[in-house]
């Protein structure tokens, strides 16, 4: 009975299922079968033996990288970097959508574009950029801090202002792509929520507090659920090509990603690498599980499910 309801679904809907192919098949290939390869997590690889042919070696993998000493450090960078990502890319993409929400018709297509074309830019390309502005002898920055008689700051061997280098980029090249996001949920409210709103005296002020920050909660929620899930894995290019892998900023910049790809090309352990991969996959699977959980406790009409 179940098959019979499902085929008739199918047939009801087959164009949407043949449109929707390509990316089953992309997800498939790319994403389904490559799990198979979880099991050198478990296992000492060796190229002449193969997957299956290597030595099981159980948990040993996972044991290389919790014994290490630089473990908690770039397990606390991962985790702190992207709540602050979470955090202030939600807020200024937010407020952006809002104000882009006022801006003329007229002008609208340039905002967008200005604060869109960070997003396609590579991090390789944004790397230079940031090497730029803080060159220790050309940079932008030391340029400035000479005319204003300041001495020059070598910022690729001083670790405290990496903090704010490392957010200030991300930031700058992701907030635009979340804003088009917020800003296209603004444009589905009804307008006549505004209308009503404005017949009654409503302020701005009062108009984005009741009525178009509640309505963008749902997909507020979505995103949120979304970038948890993430909060174990950094963007490799982000960390590698904006410090330009110095070691002078290993203890501020150094994230899992980058430190699994060092041991990964000094030492040629795959089967280390796959661990932590599955190691932080399965802890941003929780992650996902336990902020919808608590999100449906709150609220459960805005949980995905």
């Amino acid at each position: 009975m179940l098959i019979k309801t499902e085929w008739k679904h199918f047939k009801r809907n087959r164009e949407l299922f043949v449109m929707s192919l390509p990316a089953i098949l992309y997800k498939l290939i790319f994403n389904y079968l490559p799990m198979l390869g979880l099991v050198i997590a478990f296992k000492n690889y060796r190229y002449d033996l193969g997957i299956w042919g290597s030595e099981w070696v159980g948990f040993k993998n996972f044991q290389f990288f919790f014994k290490s000493d630089t473990a908690f450090t770039v397990t606390r960078n991962t985790i702190l970097y992207n709540i602050t990502f979470i955090v202030l890319t939600l807020i200024i993409a937010l407020t952006l959508s809002i104000l882009l929400n006022e801006v003329s018709r007229k002008w609208i297509k340039l905002h967008q574009t200005i604060l869109f074309l960070p997003y396609f830019l590579s991090w390789v390309v944004v790397g230079y950029v940031v090497f730029g502005f803080l060159d220790h002898k050309n940079g932008f920055m030391n340029v400035i801090l000479g005319l204003l008689g300041q001495q020059p700051i070598k910022w690729y061997e001083q670790a405290q202002y990496w903090p704010f280098i490392i957010v200030l980029t991300q930031v700058w090249k992701a907030a635009g792509f979340s804003t088009l996001i917020y800003y296209a949920g603004i444009l589905s409210i009804d307008s006549s929520y505004y209308e009503a709103a404005k017949i009654d005296g409503a302020s701005k002020w009062q108009m984005i507090r009741r009525i178009t920050i509640p309505l963008l909660t749902p997909l507020i929620v979505i995103l949120f659920i979304v970038d948890v899930g993430k909060i174990f894995r950094a963007d490799f290019g982000l960390f590698y090509f904006i410090p330009n892998d110095t070691s002078f900023l290993y203890n501020a910049t150094d994230v899992i990603d980058t430190y699994v790809y060092r041991s990964l090309r000094v030492v040629g352990d795959i089967g280390m690498s796959t661990a932590i991969g599955l190691y932080q996959a399965v802890i941003g699977f929780i992650l996902v599980l336990l902020a919808n959980w608590i999100i449906k406790k709150i609220n459960s009409d805005n949980a995905l499910w």
